[in-house]
């Protein structure tokens, strides 16, 4: 599990072939915004789009392809959403070397089961919402038993986001509801990241 999440982390926050890291990509997008905000929504639009194109690209077989497309439907997913939230965390001013900070990265994908996986790791948020990691010193075991948390929660998914893309048993059509379901998913992920890293500088 600790070699899937470092495995995770290290394609989609440090970058790997001709792809740079997410750190790379949020200060160029910024260096080209007027705000952190105007950063913030270019970047969720450009991976709001991929997520789309992923989600369709892999079900546009059908039924045939199924068993193989969707864990890799998953998989890229996942490395896009990695890639995104730490883009919106660097605008934000966050250092995605930071073991905290890269912990908060995959507590972001996991969305509304956040908060369960933080309290079995012992770490409780006093407002009952999703604890931001990457503004506490947490020691190195908590930081573990979080990313092995979530990473049995992406692992997980692989089973539930079979069962809620069963149109892909349909060639083109699935295609379309897979794509679907991706960018909404990726939204998500791109508003729970703005909340999960407020600014630690001016910004917005």
């Amino acid at each position: 599990m600790s070699q899937f999440v470092r495995r995770l982390l290290e394609i989609g926050l440090d970058g790997r072939g001709p792809f740079g890291t997410a750190a790379d990509l949020g200060r160029k997008v910024r260096s080209h915004s007027r705000s952190d905000g105007e950063a913030i929504r270019r970047i969720r639009r450009q991976f709001v789009f991929g997520g789309g194109v992923g989600g369709f690209a892999t079900g546009l077989g059908g039924f045939v392809t199924m068993p193989v497309a969707i864990p890799v439907n998953v998989l890229e997913f996942y490395l896009q959403a990695i890639r995104m939230v730490g883009a919106i965390a660097t605008v934000r001013g966050h250092d995605t070397s930071d073991p905290n900070v890269r912990t908060a990265v995959l507590v972001t994908l996991t969305g509304s089961r956040a908060d369960d996986i933080l309290r079995k790791a012992g770490v409780v948020s006093a407002t009952g919402t999703l604890t931001n990691i990457a503004l506490k010193r947490l020691p190195p075991e908590a930081l573990m038993l979080i990313n092995k948390g979530v990473g049995m929660q992406l692992l997980k998914s692989l089973g539930e986001r079979t069962l809620t893309k069963l149109g892909r048993a349909v060639p083109v059509a699935g295609g379309v509801i897979g794509g679907g379901v991706d960018m909404w998913m990726m939204r998500r992920i791109a508003d729970q990241a703005k909340k999960s890293f407020p600014p630690i500088r001016g910004g917005s």
